[in-house]
């Protein structure tokens, strides 16, 4: 089996969780490897991604790491096997893919709570304002990849548009909703795009204003993305030279913890629909 040359945060979330495992009976690669009865490198390379593994391979580990948790063996064993194509996969190569990483958390997550302090969050971004963001890009990006990034950030969109209709919590400062990205028409079609998304029964956008105090994480941009297993939740958090991602417990529980405090500061859905309708007024 050739290894993968450029896992995804998938894989590479499927390999943390079984290197905690692991570590939590403080055994050693090599010996997990031996008492698996495979190449004694094995245990690393799935650790990090770069090889898979079968369900019933998965299952031994779970045995030899004497996890005690079935529900998180059957959450993991839903990620073994072959990766079936994605609708993101079509753009490997051709946008980053830390862009794809946040498509593949958003397609299995179960519930996504994001914040947002200066953006519009991407789910609900229409054509028009997404394409004035990646023009806004220094240096310039060449016309065909802005194109494939706009189409991308569409097709996000129905992860909560879809049947499936994935619970979305979305906290957006005021600071961004008066941004006029592409001149006063765009940003007023955007406002207004917001007000209808908040319309959709698994769908809550919960504005900040500026007449909130300090609150955590002000400045950041983040997604919380809620996995089948608690153990397998992910959070994903916007930097200058591209995505971070997030696992380990305790840093689960400091971001529920902080998005909890900031949604206390927030407007409810329909004093926050009050205030776009108002800033939409005002473009």
């Amino acid at each position: 089996m050739a290894p993968r040359q450029a896992p995804t945060i998938r894989q590479r979330r499927f390999g943390a969780e079984l290197r905690r495992l692991r570590e939590a009976v403080g055994m050693s690669a090599p010996t997990a490897g031996e008492r698996l009865g495979a190449d004694r490198t094995m245990i690393s390379n799935i650790e990090s991604g770069r090889f898979g593994i079968s369900e019933e391979r998965l299952r031994r580990l779970g045995s030899i790491y004497e996890c005690d948790d079935p529900e998180l063996i059957d959450a993991l064993s839903d990620m073994t096997g072959g990766r079936p194509r994605g609708w993101w996969d079509e753009y490997r190569g051709k946008i980053p893919p830390d862009f794809l990483d946040v498509s593949e958390l958003e397609h299995h997550a179960t519930s996504l709570r994001t914040l947002q302090t200066a953006h519009i969050p991407g789910l609900f971004q229409t054509e028009e304002h997404a394409r004035a963001l990646f023009d806004l890009f220094v240096p310039a990006l060449p016309r065909l990849e802005v194109e494939l990034r706009v189409a991308h950030r569409l097709t996000r969109h129905d992860v909560v548009a879809d049947d499936r209709g994935v619970p979305y919590v979305g906290l957006i400062h005021e600071a961004a909703l008066r941004m006029r990205f592409g001149g006063r028409r765009i940003a007023a079609a955007q406002l207004n795009r917001l007000l209808e998304e908040s319309e959709r029964p698994n769908v809550r956008l919960l504005v900040i204003p500026f007449t909130a105090e300090g609150f955590p994480m002000a400045g950041d941009t983040m997604m919380y993305a809620t996995a089948a297993n608690p153990h397998l939740d992910t959070v994903e958090v916007d930097s200058p030279i591209g995505a971070a991602f997030f696992d380990s417990p305790t840093q689960l529980a400091n971001f529920r913890r902080r998005l909890d405090l900031v949604e206390q500061v927030a407007l409810n859905p329909k004093g926050s629909r009050d205030l776009i309708l108002d800033i939409a007024k005002d473009m």
